[in-house]
């Protein structure tokens, strides 16, 4: 067992809070920085506070991923993400004008490997089901069945026996990449103020006060508690006795290897193995879901077995240096789906986190969403994300 090379982050600022804040927002992951980078947009005088430094824990993996759902059974959840995934690419694109900063994203597409017969037939109807569900104006996504890999060994052609899915919606982004960007652009923001090394205990929500670990404490306005799986104590902490935990920590190990790939191959995915060409002559290739563990920030023999898979479905990495291997915690909600939205009672209390795997795509709509809230306006939002659901969910 080693320990994950995980960078230490962004550096550290000073501890010495103001005395109160319209907004406090606790945690400054994928889903904090968004937020932050709203209210600075709205003009809301916020405060930023992260435990460790911006950026350092589950934001600050390898993959960057952005897979959508299934575009069948098409509901409310399935929208939002499609919205979301759409609009990410003119978030980043305003992100990298902005700050100078490359995000690393691409509409890469995504490849599915169908290794039985009978997934041809499955994934046949899932093409007829995003021609009619993958679309916006004249935009049009399409989840074609091939025959073949589009480029030889990308993946082995062994692996797909009864041909492969290429979506050409999915895309990737540089985890890294964004959080950095996200970051520069509120160090030199106006409106917002950021303090890192400082972890929140609880929430006083009948003084509208967070005491934080080393005995300070501030006021707010209004409170979005966006800080991972950290947010679930403390916002079952504000709550009624819950027959159940709100949520709770998922471990990921994931590693970056050194590769001659072309960064504009789609993603590959099977069977809970991604592979994610990014510039630079990297391929990422993760993630394990690890629910019991002993060590958050060791790489095991998962990690091992998830790099021989990836060297198997593409040979070309076969002597490819892992430069990096990394593990991490993500917020895992107990009703799965990212947790947002006003404390039922309690309504200057919001939450934002418990993305667990689809954080990156959809964490600038859900910021929208909570600063919606902060202003007393709807958040639309499908219901099963809701902070109230959720509740719901633990107290049966």
């Amino acid at each position: 067992m080693g320990h994950a090379d995980n960078p230490a982050g962004f550096g550290g600022q000073s501890h010495d809070l103001p005395a109160s804040a319209d907004l406090v927002i606790l945690g400054g992951g994928i889903m904090g920085l968004w937020a932050a980078v709203k209210a600075e947009r709205l003009g809301i005088r916020t405060l930023l506070v992260d435990a460790g430094s911006l950026g350092q824990g589950a934001s600050g993996g390898l993959l960057g991923a952005l897979m959508p759902y299934m575009p069948d059974k098409w509901d409310d959840k399935k929208q939002f993400q499609f919205d979301a995934l759409l609009s990410l690419e003119d978030e980043i694109a305003e992100l990298e004008a902005e700050t100078g900063m490359a995000c690393g994203y691409r509409r890469s597409g995504r490849l599915i490997p169908l290794p039985k017969p009978h997934l041809r037939k499955i994934a046949l109807g899932h093409s007829a089901d995003a021609e009619a569900c993958w679309r916006r104006g004249d935009r049009r996504f399409h989840w074609h069945v091939l025959d073949r890999p589009p480029k030889k060994g990308w993946p082995d052609a062994s692996f797909a026996a009864a041909g492969l899915v290429h979506d050409t919606f999915a895309a990737r982004v540089s985890p890294r990449g964004l959080v950095s960007a996200l970051a520069a652009f509120l160090r030199s923001a106006g409106n917002v103020r950021i303090v890192e090394g400082l972890e929140a205990e609880t929430i006083d929500p009948v003084v509208n006060r967070i005491i934080f670990r080393n005995g300070e404490s501030v006021a707010f306005g209004h409170c979005i508690v966006s800080a991972g799986h950290r947010s679930f104590p403390l916002l079952q902490g504000v709550s009624p006795p819950l027959k159940h935990p709100i949520g709770q920590p998922v471990k990921g190990q994931a590693a970056l290897l050194k590769a001659d790939i072309d960064p504009s191959l789609p993603v590959i995915f099977l069977n809970g193995l991604y592979l994610v060409a990014h510039e630079g002559g990297h391929v990422a290739v993760g993630s394990t879901s690890e629910d019991v563990f002993e060590d958050p920030s060791s790489t095991d023999r998962q990690l091992d077995d998830l790099v021989l898979r990836a060297r198997s479905l593409v040979p070309a990495l076969a002597q490819a240096l892992v430069v990096e291997r990394w593990a991490g915690l993500r917020p895992k909600a107990i009703g799965r789906d990212p947790m947002v939205g006003l404390h039922p009672d309690h309504a200057r209390v919001i939450a934002l986190t418990g993305g667990f795997k689809v954080s990156f795509g959809i964490a600038h709509r859900l910021a929208d969403a909570a600063l919606n809230a902060v202003n007393s306006r709807e958040m639309r939002l499908p219901a099963s994300f809701t902070l109230a659901s959720h509740l719901a969910v633990a107290s049966r």
